[in-house]
């Protein structure tokens, strides 16, 4: 009688194994372990390392203890999870191929329900790619891409129509963006992005959550491009210093809310046009901007945005729009402004006259970019305090503060 091909896998890696043995791991396609793993098992292989690629195309865990890397050999991605509710924890996956046209990456996560965490991705050129993935958790899990300029790394996490996954405390390092594409009501959780391109980019994703992450050193932050309803809150971004990023930026996104986030050391803490629709208006309430080239810019003809209880300290600009527009149409009120100059003599807490700000040699930045270079300057002090004192036309008002926190 001839063997199955069942009994056939099983009798090759048997035999594999034997000559192998544990001193020669390496040479071991862990596939043959995946494939022996019965439905709803667990697979635990001894400490080493096993070749890659590795497809998962039924319920199972796989655990490597932290001990167990699977080396993609630099061709395609290094694993790949067809199947639903998997678990695969403990592993270092690492040496996906090169394509960006092909999505390498070290996870390729294609079903519904799984769990990938704990596991360090390096020499990967995507991180963990959802596509039409829904239901799935990605935790814990440490990612960097290949090493090279930003634009030519892969996403960390890219998200592709896939929706109600949980993304949660997870490490990327070095990696281009998170990126999330017609993918909503996913929330992201906890994350720590460090030296990236955006940290995270939603497009036409909406309904997403957005909370507790800590982004530094990034060439952008959060962005949202035509993605409403977006919940952006008591994220930390810090220290994100390119001329032409913004920490937050939203276009086209209605009834998005941005509360209790700190925006500490950026080149511009929000970037917001101005609603096209009544209800594409952004809520900015009770975030703290801090130490920023510019704390809030605005673009558009339009205003509408409710903008409540938040707090601008030390911003070298508190905030800036384009052209001839303003920002008095938005809805300020009950934001602390550390320079603002008026008394509290009733003593509820807010100032007795409103807080404004108007346009003096502030212009020369909007008209000029390169002038940002001299910001600080005794030169464009200099302007600034000749354009107060005997100004040239009449200054434009750009914001009003009716009732600006004392404390």
């Amino acid at each position: 009688m001839r063997p199955s091909n069942r009994s056939t896998i099983s009798l090759c890696l048997l035999a594999t194994v034997l000559l192998a043995g544990g001193a020669h791991a390496a040479t071991t396609p862990l596939q043959l372990f995946i494939d022996l793993t019965p439905v709803g098992g667990t697979l635990r292989p001894l400490p080493g390392v096993y070749a890659g690629p590795v497809v998962i195309d039924k319920p199972m865990t796989l655990d490597g203890g932290g001990e167990v890397t699977i080396d993609g050999g630099g061709a395609g991605t290094v694993l790949t999870i067809g199947a639903d509710s998997a678990v695969v924890r403990g592993l270092r996956l690492t040496g996906s191929g090169v394509s960006h046209d092909k999505v390498d990456a070290g996870v390729l996560i294609t079903g519904r329900g799984s769990l990938v965490e704990g596991n360090t991705l390096d020499k990967v050129l995507f991180g963990i790619h959802l596509s039409q993935a829904d239901g799935n958790t990605l935790r814990a899990n440490s990612i960097t891409s290949r090493e090279g300029p930003a634009t030519l790394r892969g996403d960390g996490i890219r998200v592709w129509y896939s929706r109600g996954n949980l993304i949660e405390d997870n490490a990327l390092t070095s990696v281009r963006d998170m990126i999330f594409t017609n993918s909503p009501d996913n929330r992201i959780v906890g994350n720590r992005i460090v030296d990236g391109r955006i940290g995270m980019e939603l497009i036409f994703s909406p309904r997403n959550e957005i909370a507790g992450n800590h982004l530094v050193g990034n060439e952008h932050g959060i962005v949202g491009i035509y993605s409403d309803s977006l919940f952006i809150r008591d994220n930390r971004i810090e220290h994100q210093s390119k001329l032409s990023g913004s920490a937050l930026a939203v276009k086209g996104s209605a009834q998005t809310r941005i509360e209790g986030n700190q925006v500490l050391d950026c080149a511009v803490g929000l970037t917001a046009n101005s609603p096209t629709h009544p209800d594409e208006i952004l809520y900015v309430r009770g975030n703290e901007f801090a130490y920023n080239d510019v704390a809030l810019y605005f673009y558009g003809e339009k205003g509408g945005h409710v903008v409540r209880g938040n707090r601008f300290v030390g911003n070298f600009q508190q905030v800036l729009v384009t052209g001839p527009t303003s920002a008095l149409a938005n809805d300020w009120s009950g934001n602390y402004w550390q320079d603002y100059g008026g008394f509290d003599r009733d003593g509820d807490g807010y100032g007795d006259t409103p807080y404004t700000v108007y346009l003096f040699s502030d212009r020369l930045w909007m008209d000029r970019g390169q002038a940002r270079f001299f910001r600080g300057s005794p030169v464009l002090e200099l302007i600034d305090f000749v354009e107060r004192l005997a100004p040239f036309s009449d200054p434009v008002m750009i914001l009003e503060d009716p009732r600006p926190r004392m404390r």
